[in-house]
């Protein structure tokens, strides 16, 4: 039975990438064989079994193929020989169509290098690698903690959320220089707005925050918010369109004319008798949801303007109307 590289890196089978970022950064951290003078042996055989999960499961061609096969199909007994690796790359030219086992082997990778490139090539201090008497070179101590999130407005227009667009966020943090002293330096970061983001919707970009020594940068979180419109006004995936109508209209029927989000002209005849508190609605008129072709409802609600006065003449000619 394989290794459930999941349970190693105690994430669910649907992990995200940032999932098995953040997973392997607070275990690696915990069972490197340096925190663990007493009990070295013991973590280091857990480090190389966490090392080797995140490094199966962060790729998304080795993570394809060990849910199909588990463990076993990404591993071989051993290592290709010169022959081997000819054979392979000769089959590989005479048809694409044909079985490429050789490709699909997966190599256990040295658990340090791992931990070096996730880390950004450091360890946790000076450490003896390899053989004989070879040390591995001094290098500086890795981030043990990472600094709070950094939240920030994205306001958006209501045309925006509906059709989708781009937006450029000009951001500037303070990073090391060459020489270790802080710098400020402008970037620009590049944010796809989706047809229907909501209020609340959180955009993250990794490590975006200030950069300090042994400390890993914050992640920096775009919060959406919805600026106000001039004519509707949002309920979740619905629209409100609010009509004020006169006594008379209300009445006798009332045209409604408005112009979408993206741009068409509507038009509404209401026929019957708008009552107080009337609403109508117009399906698949509102944003759009997570399912392409469905949209929330556009509701139109009636606010109907009474007269401030009326003569007698009105009032009879009323009664004789209506009585």
């Amino acid at each position: 039975m394989g290794v459930d590289y999941y349970n190693v890196l105690k994430v669910k089978r649907d992990a995200t990438e940032d999932d098995l970022k953040k997973s392997y950064r607070r275990l690696a951290m915990k069972y490197h064989p340096d925190k663990n003078p007493t009990s070295k042996k013991e973590a280091e055989a857990k480090f190389k079994q966490i090392s080797e999960a995140y490094d199966v499961l962060s790729d998304p061609h080795r993570r394809q193929i060990y849910d199909q096969h588990v463990e076993e199909g990404l591993k071989s007994s051993d290592p290709p020989s010169a022959a081997e690796t000819a054979a392979a790359a000769a089959a590989k030219q005479r048809s694409n169509s044909s079985r490429r086992d050789f490709e699909f082997r997966y190599y256990p990778r040295d658990a340090e290098d791992i931990f070096a490139e996730f880390f950004g090539d450091t360890s946790l201090g000076e450490r003896t690698r390899g053989g004989g008497n070879q040390a591995s070179k001094k290098k500086p101590v890795a981030a043990s903690r990472k600094a709070p999130d950094i939240e920030r407005t994205l306001a958006c227009t209501l045309e925006e959320l509906y059709k989708g667009g781009k937006k450029k966020m000009r951001i500037s943090r303070l990073v090391p220089d060459e020489f270790g002293k802080p710098k400020t330096v402008q970037e620009i970061l590049k944010i796809d707005i989706k047809p229907g983001w909501k209020k609340g919707t959180k955009i993250t970009f990794p490590e975006k925050g200030n950069q300090e020594p042994g400390v890993t940068p914050a992640d920096l979180t775009f919060v959406v918010d919805e600026k106000p419109h001039l004519v509707y006004t949002r309920d979740g995936n619905d629209l409100i369109f609010e009509k004020k109508v006169s006594l008379i209209d209300a009445l006798t029927g009332v045209t409604v004319s408005l112009t979408t989000l993206d741009g068409r002209n509507l038009t509404i005849p209401v026929l019957d008798i708008v009552k107080p508190g009337h609403e109508i609605v117009i399906p698949n008129e509102g944003m759009p949801t997570k399912e392409p072709l469905k949209r929330g409802d556009l509701r139109v609600k009636f606010e109907i303007l009474f007269p401030s006065r009326l003569t007698s003449e009105q009032k009879n000619d009323l009664k004789r109307v209506l009585g």
